[in-house]
């Protein structure tokens, strides 16, 4: 590899490895010309690797991997793969590999995407302009409607998941991940407190069924990609996409919307106080698609619940080393503070 490429930690991405198997996979020949670890999720690895004047991103799980770790990666690939020529915004999909025995865990490689990202450090010229600001959250939401106007059956996804009655299985299904929590090591249950009183909720106001689609599963600002016009150039972290209600997706993203009123928003590391408003954002959905949003409410309390479990696991994995534990004590406080935020919403008395 040349000068420039930067030190990867053989246990985690064999690059030698990777260049091997590309070369099976029909993906040329040659040294890498650089190879960089990239930001982005808590979680997984991201590398950027050039060769032959072309650029790849690879992505595989944590070092210290879940038991579905592979499986995630796989499905990940795959919907990628499915999103390839639809209007949704995406990391193009290059090629997978299924077999851990590789660099230790299935990655897949695909394409960069030209953008930045909105949570991250922003030039002058953008994070004190407020067209760019009130564009980029506009645009997301345009790239949330392309997302739930695609049929998994259609693009080869029919398998993803199990969509039949996950409407009625959010609530007992996530509340039993938190019980499972307890039985780790190093974890006092209950630190997160009680849950009750919002799966109480949850079940008591239930809304009907209006069948699934395509989810994300993570929606929120610092899972999106933007160019320099402010327009989403793709959303990323597919690892919690299913089959699901697309209402789920854009609850995620109110509830995680930044703003002085929102605790629960995620991060920023430069203050964007044009972006469009909940309000806005809800009114520039319900412009742009048929879908009825007379349910949001409580797709807004599920969204707040479920990530404040999701997030709660990250804490457990630190507590036993397999996660950093600043990590680890930022999503334990974020999903007090979703939690928070759920029970604000309720009292709201709206349903």
């Amino acid at each position: 590899m040349s000068e420039g490429t930067h030190a990867v930690d053989a246990s985690v991405v064999d690059i030698e490895r990777v260049r091997w198997w590309m070369g099976e996979a029909g993906l040329g020949d040659g040294p890498f010309e650089d190879v960089s670890v990239l930001g982005g999720g808590t979680q997984n690895v991201l590398l950027r690797l050039r060769r032959n004047g072309r650029e790849y991103v690879l992505r595989r799980p944590p070092p210290h991997k879940r038991p579905d770790s592979d499986r995630t990666i796989e499905r990940e690939a795959a919907v990628l793969g499915a999103l390839a020529g639809s209007a949704v915004p995406h990391p193009g999909l290059i090629a997978v590999c299924q077999d851990p025995s590789v660099i230790g865990a299935a990655f897949y490689l695909m394409e960069p995407v030209a953008g930045r990202n909105p949570c991250g450090p922003l030039p002058p010229g953008l994070s004190d302009d407020p067209g760019w600001q009130r564009v980029l959250g506009l645009s997301i939401v345009d790239g949330l409607i392309a997302l739930s106007e695609v049929r998994p059956s259609e693009v080869g996804l029919a398998d993803l998941g199990k969509p039949r009655g996950w409407l009625e299985r959010q609530v007992s299904r996530w509340r039993g991940q938190l019980v499972g929590y307890g039985r780790a090591e190093h974890y006092e249950p209950g630190s997160l407190g009680s849950v009750d009183d919002i799966a109480h909720w949850l079940d008591t106001y239930r809304p009907a069924d209006h069948g699934t689609g395509l989810i994300h599963g993570d929606f929120h600002l610092a899972n999106m990609l933007v160019d320099d016009e402010g327009t989403l150039a793709a959303i990323v972290d597919w690892e919690l996409s299913t089959q699901g209600d697309p209402l789920l997706d854009l609850g995620h993203l109110l509830a995680t919307w930044p703003g002085e009123d929102n605790p629960a928003g995620v991060d920023l590391a430069v203050p964007l106080p044009w972006l469009p408003t909940v309000d806005e954002l809800l009114a520039h959905y319900a412009r742009r698609t048929t879908r009825g949003l007379a349910d949001i409410h409580w797709f807004r309390v599920l969204a707040c619940y479920r990530l404040a479990i999701i997030l709660e696991g990250t804490y457990v994995r630190s507590m036993s080393g397999q996660a950093a534990r600043e990590t680890g004590i930022a999503a334990h406080e974020r999903a007090r503070a979703l939690l928070d935020a759920a029970r604000g919403l309720l009292r709201r008395g709206e349903n």
